[in-house]
């Protein structure tokens, strides 16, 4: 089963037609278990704007480099650390080119120096664009620098033209994301464990308990995500009379 379960995407979209896509991009992602935050271009923003990929990520869209808010707690530097793959989709001519050149002057570029993360670029141009020599020597710099590349598919473009260049396909590029990762022997379950001293009545007022720390419920959980599962923790053994009441009390 294709997962990503607690895997963290960092969705770079850069200025190109394609981008439209990424919607169902960031919606598969979600679906296949990921989180997903999203960084955009500029030029991004005039082929889709970040209200949708903030409510269809449920995170915040970051555009620029000289964030106040966010740099002053260093911001790009910890969502570079945070990204366990950077994926640049639609990754246009100019911008694996100014990736290719190790350019930092905007928020996308800049993550893509500063991440320690694998990163796959996701080309989407012209026909002409993508077998022009320049292009294709940009492509190969980066593979030799290890990214991934993903793409591209042929077909009709928007410009009328036919041929290689069009951005691979939301289901294909999840795939191929999946693929980067040992998933693990859960990959796909959803595992809910519980953890911390249980409490079993004797009366209204008293009840059993125990000194339970919780930590051996918190290595398992941590151990189930590495292999892969969606966590959740449960409510704990027992302790129904308090969670009742506490229920009661937001719903008033």
């Amino acid at each position: 089963m294709l997962s990503l379960s607690n895997k963290r995407i960092l969705l770079g979209i850069t200025g190109g037609i394609a981008a439209y896509k990424c919607a169902e991009l960031t919606r598969l992602f979600i679906k296949a278990g990921a989180e997903v935050r999203v960084v955009m271009t500029q030029s991004a923003t005039e082929f889709i704007t970040p209200l949708t990929l903030q409510a269809l990520s449920g995170n915040r869209v970051h555009l620029d480099l000289l964030d106040p808010e966010a740099e002053a707690a260093m911001g790009h530097i910890e969502l570079a650390r945070w990204a366990d793959l950077v994926l640049v989709a639609p990754a246009t001519a100019n911008s694996i080119a100014r990736i290719a050149h190790g350019e930092a002057n905007d928020i996308l570029t800049t993550l893509v120096l500063a991440t320690p993360a694998a990163i796959a670029i996701a080309p989407a141009m012209n026909q002409g664009m993508w077998s022009d020599a320049q292009t294709q020597a940009n492509i190969a710099a980066l593979a030799v620098r290890g990214y991934t590349l993903i793409g591209p598919g042929s077909g009709e473009q928007a410009c009328g033209d036919v041929g290689l260049g069009r951005l691979s396909e939301p289901d294909e590029i999840v795939t191929a994301c999946a693929a980067l990762f040992d998933t693990g022997a859960l990959a796909g379950r959803h595992i809910v464990i519980t953890g911390g001293p249980t409490r079993e009545a004797l009366d209204p007022v008293r009840y059993i308990s125990n000194h339970s720390s919780g930590k051996m419920a918190h290595a398992l959980a941590t151990e189930a995500a590495a292999a892969g599962a969606r966590v959740t923790p449960g409510q704990r053994s027992g302790d129904t009379r308090h969670a009742r009441k506490s229920d009661a009390r937001r719903r008033c």
